[in-house]
């Protein structure tokens, strides 16, 4: 008792320090709070390479990592392959020592936090395809020292992280919540967004126990202006597919309002501007030629995997999903009734020009575009088509258009004339839509563009 009393009746403030001294997470949390730690990102896509640039502005020392030899070769050279991640920012941050891109996976081994943004893409069967988590986790497993914190930003459905990413990780030997820390975070890019940069984006952080927890949200309240904590993984997991399904069930319904509408003699653009003017219980989503990029297109169909896995379908996101993977198809239909309204026999043998394939206005990124898949189309039904992309100087291989790699975009001296028909794809800026509409006998318009840009005539369809 003397002894044990003895050991009380320290100084208070000695006896509070003590403990935090000896606590290896509470010593790592201060570290990711006084960016003190080297932070490495696997994959430098749309996702990593953002979050990278993000994490090393911030002060930290971070590490890219990637499979992809000449994209590492150009990062190192200080050139940026992404045009919304600017590479003055990357060269300075190059320069500086604080972003070292590799393709040299022995390198995780220096980093006291590891952040994986790979793809989840869909396989032959639209099913989900986590190939690359998996390969990805296992490159970490190999390179995974104790006292590490693991994150998981890759899109995907609940129970992943936990029921996937943790068991390869514990082969090692090591154990999830005492030797290693495990966290997800979703990832919420809006590439070209200026308003919503990496750091400026909430952040939903959960761990697989209540230190992994602490420790992702010391790591992303360094980087981010807000992160956000939820209550598991899971829950973080089924919160970025509630965003995605969200936005694809109204895109669905905006396309589906559009042909309607149409059948009434009524603009859909029209209808859904005075809708928008009510403040409350209402928000606008328009019609288009359909949606692209990694997320729209492919989260809903992880959504309605997991549901049917559990014995609760999810027909509502089912059926949004089959009407926007037709949207591109009823557009290229539009057009063809257009041709044939004005005495043209079809699409066989019409030269038509696809204006912009990236999926989305001033953005260069192909992933399930609709542009690509609009052109592509063209072809195969006889059509002599060609795109104009002025970010896109050729197609390169891509997963669903084998027969389109390769193909070089037209200048524009080649896309200024000649065309019977002109499909306006994507909107991007810089491209001269007055000249397009004098100079083609047809212009079909998915984005109502022209619309907004004042223009108008006989010539010009909205599909």
């Amino acid at each position: 008792m003397r002894s044990g009393t003895a050991t009380l009746a320290r100084p208070a403030g000695r006896a509070a320090r003590e403990p935090a001294r000896s606590d290896p997470v509470a010593a790592l949390a201060r570290r990711f709070a006084g960016r003190e730690a080297t932070v490495a990102v696997l994959g430098l896509g749309h996702v990593g390479l953002p979050l990278a640039r993000a994490a090393a502005a911030a002060g930290f020392r971070a590490i890219g990592f990637d499979t992809d030899r000449a994209k590492i070769a150009r990062l190192a050279a200080g050139e940026s392959p992404l045009r919304h991640v600017p590479a003055e920012a990357l060269r300075a941050l190059l320069g500086a020592g604080r972003l070292r891109p590799t393709g040299d996976a022995a390198a995780l081994a220096e980093a006291e936090a590891l952040i994986l943004c790979v793809p989840t893409p869909l396989g032959p069967g639209r099913e989900p395809d986590l190939g690359h988590v998996v390969a990805a986790t296992r490159t970490v497993a190999r390179h995974l020292r104790p006292g590490r914190l693991v994150v998981l930003e890759s899109t995907t459905w609940p129970g992943t992280t936990r029921g996937v990413v943790q068991p390869i990780l514990e082969e090692t030997g090591l154990r999830c919540g005492r030797d290693f820390f495990l966290a997800y975070s979703p990832q919420r890019e809006d590439p070209g967004n200026t308003r919503f940069p990496t750091e400026a984006i909430p952040k939903l952080v959960a761990g697989a126990d209540p230190q992994a927890r602490r420790l992702a949200l010391a790591l992303y309240g360094a980087i981010v202006a807000r992160p956000v904590p939820v209550a598991s993984l899971e829950v973080a997991e089924a919160a970025k597919l509630a965003e995605n399904v969200f936005r694809a069930v109204n895109i669905a319904l905006a396309n589906e309002l559009k042909h309607s509408f149409a059948a009434m003699g009524l603009d859909a653009w029209e209808v859904i501007e005075a809708a928008a003017t009510k403040p409350f219980g209402y928000v606008p989503f328009w019609p288009g030629p359909g949606p692209g990029g990694h997320c729209i297109p492919v989260d809903p169909h992880y959504r309605a995997w997991a549901a049917r896995a559990h014995g609760a379908p999810a027909r509502l996101v089912e059926l949004a999903t089959a009407l926007n993977e037709a949207a591109p198809r009823q557009v290229l239909r539009a057009l063809e009734a257009a041709l044939r309204a004005r005495g043209e026999a079809g699409l066989a043998g019409r030269r038509v020009l696809v204006v912009g394939l990236g999926y989305k206005r001033n953005i260069a990124d192909l992933r399930e575009s609709p542009g690509l898949a609009l052109l592509g189309m063209l072809r195969a039904e006889g059509a002599v088509a060609g795109y104009f992309d002025p970010l896109v100087p050729r197609i390169p291989p891509l997963p669903g258009h084998p027969g389109l790699a390769g193909l070089r975009g037209l200048s524009r001296d080649e896309a200024a004339s000649g065309w019977d028909a002109a499909l306006i794809a994507t909107d991007h800026d810089g491209v001269d839509y007055a000249a397009l509409l004098a100079a083609t006998p047809l212009v079909v318009d998915t984005r109502n563009l022209c619309a907004r840009l004042g223009l108008s005539g006989p010539q010009v369809v909205k599909a």
